[in-house]
């Protein structure tokens, strides 16, 4: 992706369903269950770089003894710090003879992550807050084991606002801030909830003290709590969390938007935000690696048994198609394979763009990401010529006119050709995160290849994505244009991005969108600048409605263009200024149809077409545009 885009988070959940011991006698180390998280969480590394958590849990620990554990940091290379630091206060035990490694109770009492449950988060941050106390886990702390809450999560609630009044409405007094605090605090009450009503059911049978806290963890049900307190919420999520008891759990919401794959065998039940990670860590194929079914929790209690419930109705599946064209690693072998088919649905696009004139053609790709699918777009490419050069052969045979020059002509004379034209030079944006700064830096992120392209040739590359076309404008397009092509074509394998996104991805200024630019500036170039009016003043006139009625407006400022004339518009808009290149620019958009086809069970196009999965995305999008037409920043939900 040539923008740079903030994005879903990742998460991690261990639980070792064995002793320590166990561990220390097969892998030689009472730290496997620690070791394992932090390899699963590297793995997703590519899911967050703001900041990284960690939080555990110790089963049966003796009362007067800390058995939770936090550590989080948004500082550079988050973490490996944190990995880091935790390891060498552990291994300063061991020299000074406080941990004996092959006695794994004195790690469990010693160390703070030597516990049998665990969890990680790396953040990719939308809420725009940079500090520690935003990174997650979060926890809601009691001396209640069974009061005790840690979360983490790949989510964002829409309705964060309705979830805070409903708390004061209770007569709570909840601190704003994130809907994560949200979330917390409405699974916290209800916690609250279940764990005093076993409490007052004991004591009123004369239960002894000592005994109540074992009935409760026992009695506790995780998935009744959890389908109480979600009822209400809006958006999309897959949330870790750990109860202070030893019960852990992992849901997903009921659209499936928020990915979570999960792997069980006798030794432990583990948790990712992505498939290929699990495979990995834990040397699994394919078929033993799961999905955490959408509308369900997964529950493990603290005596290490496990049950799956659903928490809502079963509602239509919207996962996040941004998952598959970008997000996700692409050496999961499905996302591979669909990366490749969406590079090759561009075929019938770039062949009119190029007029079928492969000879004087190069073609490319945006590195990284862009890569996979720019193999898809070659391979679909030389398929199309060899069927017009068989087609041909045919033909010249038919008509007695083969011979030695036509068969150069037909197979040399106009064959595709894949160059590495543009590179990555530095990695500026590991650690450039404000967009002021990138700005300032970003036409040194590409270099090229010289001398390739010829003057006469078309150069072709592939993209995953265009949002708002900046560092196409200030980057790509100057240094592409040094290569003096006759014509450059932009070829992207998402389509055009119209509307905001609210379920986890941070783009939700609609005004920074390249696409929604080019239907203002058609609608300027028309005359028809009262549109705008009237759906600001639609937007305006419906911003106290419930969400659920709402209707998106914004639709009517791109339905009367096709996406081709949008398309030459975002041309005429990124055209690089200041350089000597005079030549033709062409922008070609996969059409939402074709990206279907190509990802099939990964439906959820929202930011596409405007079709939100839930009335919260409607509510984002009213927003945006007010916020929009008032020149207003900031998120919009």
């Amino acid at each position: 992706m040539s923008d740079f885009l903030k994005h879903e988070c990742g998460i991690a959940m261990i639980r070792l369903l064995k002793p320590l011991a166990y561990y220390q006698e097969k892998y030689n180390t009472p730290l496997y269950g620690f070791n394992q998280l932090f390899l699963l969480m590297e793995k997703q590394h590519n899911r967050g770089q703001d900041g990284a958590g960690i939080g555990c849990v110790k089963l049966n620990v003796a009362p007067g003894q800390p058995y939770m554990a936090r550590d989080r940091t948004i500082k550079q290379n988050s973490l490996a710090r944190i990995f880091k630091g935790q390891l060498k206060a552990y291994q300063k035990k061991v020299d000074r003879g406080i941990i004996h490694p092959e006695f794994p109770q004195t790690v469990k009492e010693q160390f703070d992550f030597g516990g049998e449950v665990l969890m990680g988060h790396l953040r990719y941050g939308t809420s725009g807050i940079y500090a520690s106390t935003s990174c997650h886990p979060y926890v809601r702390q009691s001396n209640w084991p069974t009061k005790n809450l840690m979360l983490a999560g790949n989510f964002t609630i829409t309705n964060e606002k309705d979830l805070n009044n409903d708390l004061i409405n209770r007569g709570q007094h909840p601190i704003f801030g994130t809907d994560t605090q949200a979330v917390l605090e409405e699974i916290g009450f209800h916690l609250d909830e279940a764990h005093d009503f076993i409490y007052h059911r004991m004591r009123d049978q004369n239960v002894e003290g000592t005994k109540i806290p074992g009935i409760i963890s026992k009695d506790l049900d995780p998935a009744r709590i959890l389908r109480k307190a979600c009822a209400d919420w809006d958006g999309g999520y897959a949330i870790a969390g750990l109860i202070g008891n030893g019960d852990s759990f992992m849901m997903r919401d009921p659209r499936g938007i928020r990915p979570c794959f999960y792997f069980q065998n006798d030794e432990v039940v583990a948790f990712a935000s992505e498939r290929v990670a699990l495979m990995t860590i834990f040397d699994q194929p394919i078929e033993n690696v799961r999905e955490v079914e959408p509308g369900s929790v997964i529950v493990i209690k603290s005596d290490g048994s496990t049950y799956t419930e659903r928490f809502t109705d079963p509602q239509p599946i919207t996962q996040c198609s941004f998952e598959r064209i970008y997000f996700s690693r692409g050496n999961d072998a499905d996302i591979y394979r669909e990366r490749k088919a969406l590079g090759g649905a561009l075929l019938e696009q770039v062949v009119k763009a190029i007029n079928n004139n492969f000879a004087d053609s190069v073609f490319s790709f945006i590195p990284n990401t862009a890569e996979t699918a720019y193999h898809g777009l070659l391979e679909a490419v030389r398929l199309h010529r060899r069927k017009e050069v068989r087609d041909a052969l045919l033909n010249a045979q038919k008509n007695d006119t083969l011979d030695a020059a036509l068969i150069d002509n037909l197979i040399m004379g106009n064959w595709p050709r894949g160059e590495k034209i543009a590179h990555k030079d530095i990695k500026l944006r590991t650690f450039i995160s404000q967009e002021e700064g990138r700005a300032k830096l970003v036409s040194h992120v590409y270099d090229i290849t010289y001398d390739v392209v010829e003057a006469k040739d078309c150069l072709v590359c592939i993209d995953d994505s265009i949002v708002r076309g900046t560092t196409l404008k200030e980057s790509i397009l100057k240094i592409l244009s040094r290569t003096n092509p006759r014509k450059i074509v932009i070829a992207s394998t998402a389509p055009q991005i119209r509307y905001p996104d609210c379920y986890g991805i941070d783009m939700s200024e609609l005004g920074k969108f390249i696409a929604f630019k080019a239907a203002v500036q058609l609608i300027k170039d028309d005359g028809s600048d009262d549109l705008l009016l009237d759906v600001y003043q639609d937007c305006i006139a419906q911003a106290e409605k419930p969400a659920g009625e709402m209707v998106n407006h914004v639709k009517r400022l791109y339905d009367r263009y096709t996406s081709d004339q949008i398309s030459a518009k975002i041309a005429e808009l990124v055209y690089p200024k200041n350089v000597a290149w005079s030549g033709g620019l062409e922008i070609v958009y996969l059409p939402v149809k074709k990206m279907r086809e190509a990802i099939p069970r990964h439906n959820g196009d929202w930011y596409f077409t405007g079709n939100y999965p839930t009335p919260g995305g409607v509510a984002t999008v009213n927003q945006a545009y007010i916020n929009y037409y008032e020149n207003k920043s900031g998120r919009s939900y």
